[in-house]
C-alpha cells in the first residue's frame, strides 16, 4: 500500500506544479520590528516590538503593554474595532478597540469550567474561537455570556495555527486543515503535507510550507504554489489581492495574479 501513497503524492506534486499563482512587485519597506502582524488598506501597520503592541498610522503611532501579562503569543486584526491579543502564558486574551484602548479582558483560569486555551481567533458578534487543549476541542465562545455557542469534534494531532473570518474557522493540525462553520459543523478537511501555517483571504487561505507559499482555492480545494522571489518568509498575509511578506527586515508587498 505504501507506494500508492507514493504515486499519490507524486501524482499532486505534478498537478501543482502545473497550474501556479504568479506576483507582480509592487514595493518594500524597510521594517525592523519583534513580529510583523499586519496591515489595512488605510497602511495602517500593525506590529510588535518586544510584548508591545503597535498600531502606526500615516498620522501618529500608539501602543498597548500589559507588563503583567507579558508576552504576547498571538494578534489578530481582522476587526479593527475588537483587535484580539492572547496571552498564552496567562491563559489570558485582551481585546482592543481601535484606539487599543482596553474594552474586555477575557480570564480562562477563572472561567466555569477551567479552560486551557492553546489558540484564539476572531468571531461575530462577541465571540472568539478557542482551542481547548485538554479537551482537543475547538469552541466559538461567547465572552459577555461565558458560554460556548459551538463545539466540534474532538481532534487527534497537535494543532498548529487558527484562522478565522465572521463565517467559518480553519483549523491547521499536524494531520489535517479542517475547516468549520460557526455552528462548528466540519465542513472538510484535507491532509496536511508540510503546511505549517494558514492566513484566510475571502474564504480562500494561504498555507505556508517550508520557505514557500501555496494558495488553497475554497470552492475546488485545489492548491497552488505562489511565485515569488527567493526571501526568508518571517510572517506573511493577504490583504485585497495584496501579498505582504515580511523577512525581519523589509516588507515586501505583491500583487497576486492568477
Amino acid at each position: 500500500m505504501k507506494w500508492l501513497n507514493y504515486l499519490f503524492i507524486l501524482f499532486t506534486a505534478i498537478v501543482y506544479s502545473q497550474d501556479s499563482i504568479t506576483t507582480i512587485k509592487k514595493e518594500q519597506v524597510p521594517l525592523e520590528v519583534s513580529k510583523f502582524v499586519g496591515l489595512d488598506n488605510f497602511g495602517t501597520q500593525y506590529y510588535l516590538n518586544g510584548n508591545i503592541f503597535y498600531k502606526k498610522t500615516p498620522a501618529n503611532t500608539i501602543n498597548y503593554s500589559n507588563v503583567q501579562l507579558g508576552n504576547i503569543s498571538t494578534v489578530n486584526i481582522f476587526n479593527p474595532l475588537k483587535i484580539i491579543l492572547f496571552y498564552q502564558n496567562f491563559n489570558t486574551v485582551i481585546i482592543l478597540d481601535n484606539r487599543l484602548a482596553e474594552v474586555f479582558k477575557i480570564d480562562f483560569n477563572t472561567t466555569q469550567p477551567y479552560k486551557n486555551i492553546s489558540h484564539v481567533s476572531t468571531g461575530n458578534d462577541n465571540t472568539i474561537w478557542t482551542f481547548n487543549l485538554d479537551l482537543q476541542q475547538l469552541q466559538l465562545y461567547d465572552y459577555k455570556t461565558k458560554s460556548a455557542r459551538a463545539t466540534t469534534l474532538p481532534v487527534v494531532s497537535n494543532v498548529l495555527d487558527l484562522t478565522s473570518n465572521y463565517n467559518y474557522c480553519w483549523l491547521l493540525t499536524e494531520k489535517f486543515l479542517y475547516k468549520y462553520n460557526y455552528f462548528g459543523s466540519l465542513l472538510f478537511k484535507i491532509e496536511n503535507r508540510g503546511y505549517t501555517e494558514i492566513k484566510e483571504s475571502n474564504d480562500n487561505l494561504i498555507l505556508k510550507q517550508g520557505n514557500n507559499l501555496l494558495f488553497l482555492e475554497d470552492k475546488t480545494q485545489k492548491i497552488a504554489p505562489i511565485k515569488t522571489p527567493e526571501l526568508l518568509i518571517n510572517q506573511f498575509l493577504v490583504t485585497a489581492e495584496t501579498l505582504y511578506i515580511y523577512d525581519s527586515k523589509i516588507l515586501h508587498e505583491f500583487q497576486l495574479k492568477n
